[in-house]
């Protein structure tokens, strides 16, 4: 599962959307079109016409900017923020739902072996974490 597919359905699973019968706000209004239906068109075309390259491009140009202008204290601040709202939106089997999807995706994308290995490497970790407190102590 790519990408996009996931972040429709996590966008699915935070908001519980779904369309009405399939048809756009502009059928339904007779040509009257939404601010969030314009929206949507408009980044449909900006994608087609400029690809993922150009939303990557942008991105890095305004994150570079935003951490010259607020420090890399900024993010820190505003991801806890960003996760207390989520917590309070959508409350912990939220967490539960989109974990599993999250998973899923890995293991369809690295196979179940993957897991494995990264269990070892933590492991591992842990054995020399371990090690290096009874030397000190």
């Amino acid at each position: 599962m790519g990408l996009a597919a996931f972040s429709r359905r996590l966008a699915h699973l935070a908001h519980g959307r779904r369309s009405a019968g399939g048809v756009s706000a502009m059928t339904r209004n007779k040509g009257a079109m939404t601010v969030a239906e314009a929206g949507r068109r408009g980044g449909a075309t900006t994608a087609q016409r400029h690809g993922p390259e150009f939303y990557e491009q942008i991105g890095k140009k305004g994150g570079k900017t935003t951490a010259q202008r607020h420090g890399s204290d900024f993010y820190e601040q505003i991801g806890k923020q960003g996760g207390q709202k989520v917590k309070e939106l959508y409350g912990p089997r939220f967490y539960g739902r989109i974990g599993k999807i999250g998973g899923d995706t890995v293991s369809e994308k690295y196979g179940h072996e993957h897991f494995e290995e990264i269990g070892k490497k933590g492991g591992q970790k842990v054995a020399e974490l371990i090690a290096r407190g009874r030397q000190a102590s």
